[in-house]
């Protein structure tokens, strides 16, 4: 059973974002339609370093990050209606709440309701500032609990929860599959495993990437094709007419050339970016070059799609590329200054929960 105080791994101090410490919290008030869930494992995503480090302004601290959570339900509301059980093993992603009543929830979307809630650093309507999963528990509105296939360990399910699940929505939005020709642009947490999704799709596959570094990782996860846009700076060009789609998964957008990509696309073609880089940079295009392409942004998944993206997972045994790390403030210092300078192939994920927070 949970208290209504939790422990967890915190930035205290933006400017230090790079030492944090362990703390104890306050829960959020639980709600009757709330799970709380003891946390076995959490994912590191590109967000927890950029609001870690304050590059997407300055956020209430002490803060605890991480929206890639899974493990098992240890509380269920009394007007729980999904089904969820004690014991049952859960995923959380980077949304923790929604008012699952307008058209965009009812039509699948709750990533664009406005009253979306981001699991750590938001304020909820009562005016609780959620935290994440570098902690012991997490307490969350069932909706947005998702049971995990078995076959899929914890420390592989963890990353898909917002960094897989982030690609694999403008994937299956815009028709990824069977005799469609797939660009993903930036190989690396998110695009690898764009690339073992869009193969397990059935797309023809292309990995664009800046220089070769990645070529033969790419060719290893599934690709059928790379293009290293440095070597081949005019790549437009080059492949003109090529692409059903391309999605962007490069963490800043300032050395993507938005004036050639839309060359290669075929008419109606669209490129979609997820990247959500820091709040000063700014994309600048020739609009001309937009004639018969369409360019847009994506938002994370909604859960529908989280849970067709476990099921393909599942059914096709998809490994992603994987590095755990102990939780703690030294597991968690190291996973901040690796990611920081890109030291990772291509996910970290954080473990040992029982040992760093015990019972």
């Amino acid at each position: 059973m949970t208290t209504d105080t939790f422990k967890g791994i915190a930035v205290v101090d933006h400017k230090d974002w790079k030492n944090p410490k362990k703390v104890e919290f306050p829960a959020k008030p639980f709600y009757d339609n709330d799970v709380d869930i003891k946390i076995e494992a959490c994912g590191v995503c590109g967000s927890d370093i950029h609001c870690a480090a304050g590059n997407w302004g300055q956020k209430q601290t002490p803060l605890v990050v991480g929206h890639e959570i899974i493990g098992k339900v240890v509380k269920v509301g009394p007007k729980c209606k999904t089904g969820l059980k004690i014991g049952d093993r859960v995923g959380v992603g980077a949304q923790v709440f929604s008012c699952l009543e307008c058209e965009r929830c009812k039509n699948d979307n709750e990533p664009y309701c406005a009253r979306f809630v981001t699991t750590y650093s938001q304020p909820y309507e009562d005016g609780y500032v959620s935290q994440g999963g570098y902690a012991n528990y997490v307490r969350v509105h069932e909706h947005f609990a998702v049971p995990i296939p078995e076959n899929i360990p914890s420390e592989y399910a963890a990353p898909l929860l917002c960094g897989g699940l982030t690609v694999y929505s403008p994937l299956l939005r815009n028709g990824c599959g069977p005799g469609k020709k797939v660009g993903i642009l930036g190989i690396g947490g998110i695009g690898h495993m764009g690339i073992l999704f869009a193969k397990a799709m059935g797309a023809e596959v292309y990995a664009i990437s800046r220089s070769n570094a990645k070529k033969e990782d790419s060719l290893k996860l599934g690709a059928d094709h790379y293009i290293a846009t440095k070597e081949e700076p005019d790549w437009g060009t080059k492949y003109f007419d090529t692409f059903d789609l391309i999605v962007v998964c490069a963490s800043s957008l300032t050395d993507v050339d938005f004036d050639v990509m839309p060359k290669a696309m075929k008419v109606g073609g669209r490129i979609v970016s997820i990247s959500v880089p820091e709040q000063d940079e700014v994309l600048t295009m020739k609009p001309f070059g937009l004639i018969g392409v369409s360019i847009a942004n994506s938002i994370l998944g909604s859960i529908a799609e989280m849970k067709q993206l476990l099921k393909l997972v599942s059914e096709n045994n998809i490994k992603i590329w994987v590095e755990t790390l102990p939780v703690g403030e030294a597991g968690v210092k190291e996973a901040f200054e690796r990611m920081d300078k890109g030291d990772v192939r291509y996910r970290f994920t954080l473990v040992d929960y029982e040992k760093e927070f015990g019972n």
